[in-house]
């Protein structure tokens, strides 16, 4: 019989139960090479073969090469394990095929948020309008506001969210989203009352008396409902003077925003890796992470503002960050 390099995928999708039409069909080999080998296994007990001389054939045929290249082409977000599984073949095999012989590499997938049409118009009028607006106004005396929300719970794991492409491709619109949600349903929600008496008349309002003296400053928030509202709207008048209204503020923009788009972000990584048993272990260990943040790195991230707003309004409001 000939030698197959089929033979140990063919044995072990066979001791799995599956049939030879059916392993001819996933391997797309001929269904008499199959036949052959699970006669072997049948006889033998497997499907090793006789020992001959010379150098063994590799499972890393052209034929095996075209089942991963075109399997990448349908779902370029399949796991090499599980392709490796599918296929009865080592992962070290299909690694190799994937980026000796196919040149891609495995990305991680980019992060952004979810924007329809209307949306994409919506920020890039405004962003439009902001760019005029700091022309006048300085982007460093905005106060940048966020909620984000900390567990005591390990953080998710995104390192599996990956995408097989071509260096080329890894800069390109072929490289996909995995798209957050602006106000996830797991977070408490505040109302209008609490915003406007903790965060903004407690908080915010002493904060700013003392670290602005009378100074210019100009305040940025979402709009989240309690952000929006019009008891909200009157105390903003009253006491932030100038903030970013609905009318330059674009909803659907945390990667416009340098708490969202890098501070939370610094500060996760800061913690990452470590054990907390109660909130308040949490929170200590925050404060001290804030506090060790470098005034360089804000001045920096709060200046890389203004480049983010041309970049949305070159992507017509789109996501923008692969122009970065």
């Amino acid at each position: 019989m000939k030698s197959s390099p089929h033979r140990p995928s063919i044995e072990l999708l066979f001791k799995r139960g599956l049939g030879s039409a059916e392993i001819a069909r996933r391997l797309q080999i001929s269904s008499s090479t199959v036949r052959n080998v699970v006669a072997a296994i049948k006889k033998r007990g497997d499907a090793s073969e006789v020992k001959k001389s010379g150098r063994p054939r590799s499972v890393n045929t052209r034929n095996t090469r075209a089942i991963i290249k075109k399997r990448i082409i349908r779902n370029d977000g399949l796991s090499l394990n599980r392709m490796a599984s599918q296929l009865g073949i080592a992962r070290s095999t299909v690694q190799s095929i994937v980026k000796n012989d196919l040149k891609l590499k495995s990305y991680k997938l980019r992060r952004g948020q979810y924007l329809s049409d209307k949306s994409k118009a919506m920020r890039l009028e405004k962003c439009r309008k902001l760019l005029q607006h700091f022309q006048v106004r300085r982007v460093s005396d905005v106060i940048w506001t966020d909620e984000k929300i900390f567990t005591i719970e390990p953080l998710p794991n995104r390192q599996n969210q990956r995408q097989l492409l071509s260096k080329d491709d890894s800069m390109s619109p072929k490289r996909r989203l995995a798209h957050n949600r602006l106000f996830p349903k797991s977070v408490m929600k505040i109302n209008s009352e609490v915003y406007q008496k903790i965060v903004l008349m407690d908080n915010l309002l002493p904060w700013v008396t003392q670290h602005f003296a009378g100074g210019p400053f100009i305040l940025q928030q979402d709009w989240a409902p309690s952000h929006g509202s019009r008891s909200t709207l009157a105390v903003l008048e009253a006491h932030f003077p100038g903030f970013l209204d609905k009318n330059l503020w674009p909803a659907s923009s945390p990667d416009l925003n340098p708490m969202d788009f890098s501070v939370w972000g610094m500060l996760e990584g800061k913690i990452a890796g470590k054990v907390f048993a109660t909130v308040d272990d949490l929170k200590a260990a925050l404060e001290v992470a804030w506090a060790s943040i470098d005034d360089g790195y804000l001045r920096r991230t709060v200046n890389s503002v203004k480049k983010r707003l041309r970049a949305c309004v070159k992507a017509r409001g789109s996501n923008f960050e692969i122009l970065l």
